[in-house]
């Protein structure tokens, strides 16, 4: 399966206002993913870093210049997420009306009939991003407060789906499709933490975590986690942001 990629809509005016170098690591990254393939149980593979071009690029023009507290960083887009508004945990209703972020937003082909791609006039929610946005929101009040602090990214932008349309996370993919599909994301997020030069990475989940320490163990960086907001998690769905305000109370952080 090829990554599907679909059609590209970008005003130039975006890309001329564009935090330049977050635009190269992310033109690197897409360049370096098209060489990959994966086979079943993986049969549709989304890529919103490039049909969801526009809006992330207005969310690294508008916030990209910041994060030098500390960078969230996520495991791969969720599909009524990101794989919608190419923002980072990007729930529709937060990235709109809060982030203050739209854009033309094409399909991919081929496209899941179960996970169809609608930008922002998707009408589903997604519970992580409504989650860990809502609590930025809750503690920042606004954008700007919270982004001259933290920045938020993907370790891996790509969506995976089986033939019945449900999620296949990166570390669920086969050894051999794996190892190169870590081996891009590793090197873009390096490059990413280098430019933003944060003192801290946290990963939200185990993965983002295991991923930023295995790339940083000799960069100085300290590296730690919050609780993944994903409601598949049992713990997740008992008190998620108590849990995630100790975690954050722990690492020195405070709203």
């Amino acid at each position: 399966m090829l990554i599907s990629e679909g059609k590209v809509n970008v005003n130039s005016q975006v890309e001329t206002r564009m935090e330049r170098k977050l635009l190269e690591i992310t033109d690197r990254l897409i360049k370096d993913l098209r060489l990959l393939q994966f086979s079943s149980p993986v049969a549709y593979v989304y890529n919103p870093l490039v049909y969801a071009r526009e809006p992330h690029f207005h969310y690294l023009s508008r916030y990209g210049g910041g994060g030098s507290e500390a960078v969230f960083v996520g495991m791969n887009p969720g599909p009524w997420g990101m794989a919608q508004t190419g923002v980072p945990f990007g729930e529709i209703d937060i990235v709109k009306n809060w982030l203050g972020i739209a854009g033309d937003v094409g399909e991919p082909h081929p496209a899941h009939p179960k996970k169809p791609i609608e930008g922002f006039h998707c009408r589903r929610s997604e519970v992580s991003g409504r989650r860990l946005w809502g609590l930025f929101r809750k503690l920042s009040g606004t954008p700007e407060r919270f982004f001259a602090r933290f920045f938020v990214v993907n370790y891996c932008p790509l969506l995976f789906l089986d033939a019945d349309g449900r999620n296949i996370t990166p570390d669920k993919l086969k050894s051999g499709e794996r190892a190169p599909l870590l081996d891009a994301c590793d090197s873009a997020l390096l490059r990413c933490i280098e430019h933003i030069g944060p003192a801290r990475v946290i990963g939200v989940g185990n993965f983002a975590e295991e991923r930023a320490k295995q790339i940083l163990k000799e960069r100085g960086v300290r590296v730690g986690k919050i609780l993944h907001p994903s409601p598949a998690s049992p713990a997740a769905n008992k008190g998620w942001e108590n849990i995630v305000l100790a975690q954050l109370r722990d690492q020195g952080i405070e709203f």
